[in-house]
């Protein structure tokens, strides 16, 4: 059936570097549906109509033949989240918001670590100055 209905709609191949542009194609046939349906005057623009819903059947039938040829690994959680009748978006935001909490506190124990190398070279420095030229290494290679 498949092959009948590319016969039909005269769905073309398209090799692996054009798979955004049958994405684009799509978006463009679903413009081009909206405008056609805006401007339905009967059958005069009616031609214009199902020219339109056969390309876009035709680019969805390319997009169905190169969807196995695409990895795209989308996390359980996602999947989950959006069966459970959410939006991705808000996921998405959760998730950067949660990523950003997660800097700042990376960030802050950084800091905390760096002050306290400080605070330890100094204080090992007053009390054995012979090893202030290890110190400084040290202080070198741990970015200080």
């Amino acid at each position: 059936m498949p092959g009948l209905v590319k016969a039909m709609f005269g769905a073309q191949e398209f090799d692996g570097h054009e798979k955004g542009k049958s994405i684009k194609d799509i978006i463009q046939d679903f413009f081009n549906l909206t405008v056609s349906v805006h401007d339905y005057q009967g059958p005069e623009t009616q031609e214009i109509l199902i020219s339109y819903i056969k390309l876009l059947v035709a680019h969805l039938i390319t997009l169905s033949d190169l969807a196995p040829t695409l990895s795209v690994a989308i996390p359980p959680e996602i999947i989950a989240y959006v069966e459970n009748g959410r939006n991705p978006d808000i996921y998405t935001r959760e998730f950067v918001e949660l990523v950003q909490r997660g800097n700042q506190l990376m960030k802050g124990k950084a800091d905390a670590f760096r002050s306290f190398r400080d605070v330890l070279v100094k204080e090992v420095g007053a009390e054995m100055p012979e090893f202030q030229k290890e110190l400084e290494l040290i202080v070198r290679n741990t970015g200080g």
